[in-house]
C-alpha cells in the first residue's frame, strides 16, 4: 500500500511540474510601432520554434511593462538599455555611462540580475529620445541641435511641443535636455497627450494641432521625413543610448535556454535604416505590427 500511495505522488509531481513547464510564454511590449514590432518578432521567432506563448504586446509604458515582468505577468519584451538611466536611479549612472553602448548594457545587466531578469544581446540601434520640429521652423531659424532650440527659445520664440506624459515627466527624457541646454519650457508649452505614440505627437507638430511646433520623436522614427520634420541633434549627450534588447524572467530562460540563441539571432539583424522601414510601414503605410514582422523575419529566414 505504502508503494501504491508513493508511486501515486510520484505522478502527481510529474504532472504539476509538466502543468508548470507548459505553461504559455507571455510576451508584452509598449505603445509605439517599434515596440510593437519587436514584440511580434519575439512573439513569432518563439512560436516557429515551437514554444506556447500568449500575446501581451501593446501592453503599455515603461512603468507598466517593468511591473508586469518583475510580478510575472508578462516572462519577455524588448526593452530599451537607456531606460537603466531611469529604472535604477539609486545607481546614480553617468553621462559618460549612459551614452556608452556597452558601459549602458553592462550595467542594466548587473542591476537587474538581482530582480530575476536577464538582458539578452540588443539590437545595433540607437532609438533615443529627440525634439523633432517642422523643416520650415528649422529652416527660418537655423535650428539643427537641441542648443539652437534652446537659443531660440530663450529668445523669445514661439515654440509648443507634443508629448507623452512619460516624455515630460521623466528626468531622464524631456527634463533632461532642458537641464544640460538651459532653458525651460511653460506648462503652457506643453501639450501633454495621454498615451500617445511619436507619429501622433508628430502629426500634432507636422500639422499644427493647437500651436504645435514640436513633437516627442525617437531616433529610428520612420515617420520624421515623411512628415517633413527635422530632429535635432544633442550635441551635449543628453540623452542615454537606447539599445533595444529581448529582457526575459531569468526563470523563465532557464526552463528554456534555447531562447537566448533564437533571439540574439534574431536582433543581430536590425539596424538603424531596418527600423526605420519597418517602423514607416506600421506608422505609415498601416500595416499591423505583426505583418511586418512576419514578413521581415521570413525575409530572413529566421521564421519558417
Amino acid at each position: 500500500m505504502k508503494r501504491i500511495a508513493s508511486a501515486l505522488l510520484t505522478l502527481t509531481a510529474a504532472a504539476l511540474v509538466g502543468t508548470a513547464a507548459a505553461k504559455p510564454i507571455v510576451v508584452g511590449s509598449k505603445l509605439d510601432p517599434e515596440a510593437q514590432v519587436l514584440g511580434q518578432m519575439i512573439l513569432l521567432t518563439l512560436k516557429n520554434a515551437g514554444l506556447d506563448v500568449t500575446d501581451k504586446t501593446a501592453l503599455g509604458d515603461t512603468g507598466v511593462l517593468r511591473k508586469a515582468i518583475a510580478s510575472g505577468e508578462v516572462d519577455v519584451y524588448p526593452e530599451y538599455t537607456g531606460n537603466a538611466v531611469y529604472l535604477f536611479p539609486e545607481a546614480k549612472i553617468t553621462p559618460a555611462q549612459a551614452g556608452n553602448p556597452t558601459q549602458i548594457l553592462v550595467l542594466a545587466r548587473r542591476l537587474d540580475a538581482p530582480k530575476g531578469i536577464t538582458w539578452l544581446n540588443p539590437a545595433n540601434v540607437n532609438n533615443t529620445w529627440v525634439i523633432s520640429v517642422p523643416q520650415k521652423l528649422a529652416q527660418a531659424n537655423k535650428l539643427t541641435s537641441v542648443a539652437d532650440l534652446a537659443r531660440y527659445v530663450k529668445g523669445g520664440g514661439t515654440f509648443k511641443i507634443a508629448g507623452s506624459p512619460e516624455y515630460f515627466n521623466r528626468p531622464d527624457t524631456f527634463p533632461a535636455f532642458e537641464k544640460a541646454y538651459g532653458f525651460k519650457l511653460t506648462a503652457a508649452q506643453k501639450l501633454v497627450l495621454a498615451g500617445a505614440t511619436p507619429p501622433q505627437t508628430q502629426q500634432a507638430a507636422s500639422a499644427g494641432t493647437n500651436g504645435v511646433n514640436g513633437a516627442m520623436a525617437y531616433g529610428t522614427d520612420g515617420t520624421l521625413s515623411a512628415l517633413n520634420l527635422v530632429a535635432l541633434t544633442d550635441p551635449k549627450g543628453a540623452q542615454a543610448v537606447y539599445q533595444p534588447s529581448p529582457t526575459i524572467r531569468t526563470s523563465v530562460l532557464k526552463a528554456n535556454p534555447q531562447i537566448a540563441g533564437l533571439l540574439n539571432r534574431v536582433f543581430a539583424t536590425l539596424d538603424a535604416p531596418t527600423m526605420q522601414r519597418l517602423n514607416g510601414q506600421v506608422a505609415l503605410e498601416g500595416r499591423t505590427a505583426s505583418d511586418v514582422a512576419a514578413a521581415y523575419l521570413k525575409s530572413k529566414n529566421l521564421i519558417k
